[in-house]
């Protein structure tokens, strides 16, 4: 196979964490005999200081034209002023909405040789793997926001809209992922207060009772599902949520592996390329100093693999190798619970061989 793809390597420990990608991408390339071309292209607070906006249209013209996207991570203090005219992030959520990624997938699984390095107990979270399905272009982070006067000073508002066509599609492909599953989905959401949920509840519903009947659907209250998620996560197979919702659950249930730096994530929608990331953020408090995990952004590049190219075996490879170095010992700072650790090259290096 040819493929195109585009490196974004974004901000603080981004280019860090994607180099040790392109390094295993090259591997995999020369073991399984394909040509993968990968260019760089600049997105967050970098394109910011360079073009005055964190994606140029340099940029999102390249990612219409590739066959997948791989980011490593936005932002950072350089570029937190909330007076500012535009903030790193902005350019993430434009990428999503401009290439139509409508869906996140973020899988929670827990290590077996990492459970202790969780702040939970292992017989909580031992056997936990679920799968949340994120709504990513709706929402409260896409609605109409802005402030206005008020007698104290300043009101602020953000509005949640969603439509009946984008809970089905979310809804839909949960539902498709489940049956290949364990057969289980449950849906989050506040129907108890907000409208937008109760919208949400009732086309879900639908989909599942007309579509997929033998499913196993249950709902849950967002509230609810926060105190789940840390007292019965083993209960929980695909997990259909809207934006922001999901933005936090997920968040949460990086506790469970021990660290963010185990969390990968994929962004698809109909047809397009992909965006895949670690779910962590740019963590300047360590870039640059090799020390930051590498794990998550290799996971992601196994997503990539599976989902754009449909290259399962390749993706399989990657998946085993962590594994394979977690089993050795090898443990970033992160979690290596007081023991010695291993750099980010390191880590990348000991991927290497374990694919060799």
């Amino acid at each position: 196979m040819d493929a195109k793809l585009v490196l974004l390597p974004g901000d603080g420990i981004g280019p860090e964490i994607l180099a040790q990608a392109r390094r295993v991408l090259d591997a995999v390339g020369r073991s399984f005999g394909h040509q993968f071309d990968m260019s760089e292209h600049p997105i967050g607070g970098n394109a910011i200081d360079e073009f005055g906006d964190p994606l140029p249209q340099a940029t999102i013209d390249v990612c219409r034209s590739c066959d997948a996207i791989l980011l490593g991570a936005v932002g950072g203090p350089k570029w937190d002023d909330p007076t500012a005219k535009t903030r790193p992030e902005v350019g993430l959520l434009r990428l999503r909405q401009e290439l139509g990624l409508f869906a996140n997938l973020r899988p929670i699984r827990t290590f077996e040789e990492l459970i202790d390095s969780s702040p939970l107990k292992r017989d909580v979270i031992a056997g936990t793997d679920i799968l949340f399905f994120r709504e990513l272009t709706g929402g409260i982070y896409f609605g109409d926001s802005g402030r206005r006067s008020h007698e104290s000073g300043e009101a602020a508002y953000n509005e949640m809209v969603y439509s009946t066509g984008e809970v089905e599609r979310i809804v839909r492909l949960a539902a498709q992922a489940a049956m290949e599953r364990r057969g289980k989905l449950t849906s989050v959401d506040k129907a108890n207060v907000l409208e937008t949920s109760r919208l949400w509840r009732q086309v879900a519903e639908r989909v599942v009772k007309d579509e997929f009947p033998t499913l196993k659907y249950d709902v849950v209250l967002v509230d609810a599902m926060a105190m789940h998620l840390i007292s019965r996560p083993k209960d929980f197979d695909v997990v259909v949520t809207g934006n922001m919702f999901g933005d936090i659950l997920t968040d949460e249930a990086s506790m469970l592996p021990g660290s963010l730096g185990l969390l990968p994530s994929a962004s698809i929608g109909s047809g397009g390329p992909g965006l895949y990331e670690p779910i962590h953020g740019s963590a300047p408090d360590i870039a640059g100093q090799n020390v930051a995990n590498p794990l998550a952004t290799l996971l992601a590049t196994a997503m990539l693999l599976r989902h754009s190219l449909s290259l399962s075996a390749e993706a399989a490879a990657i998946e085993a190798a962590v594994d394979s170095v977690l089993k050795q010992g090898l443990r970033t700072r992160d979690i290596a619970t007081g023991d010695s650790s291993v750099g980010t090259t390191e880590m990348g290096d000991a991927i290497l061989n374990a694919l060799s």
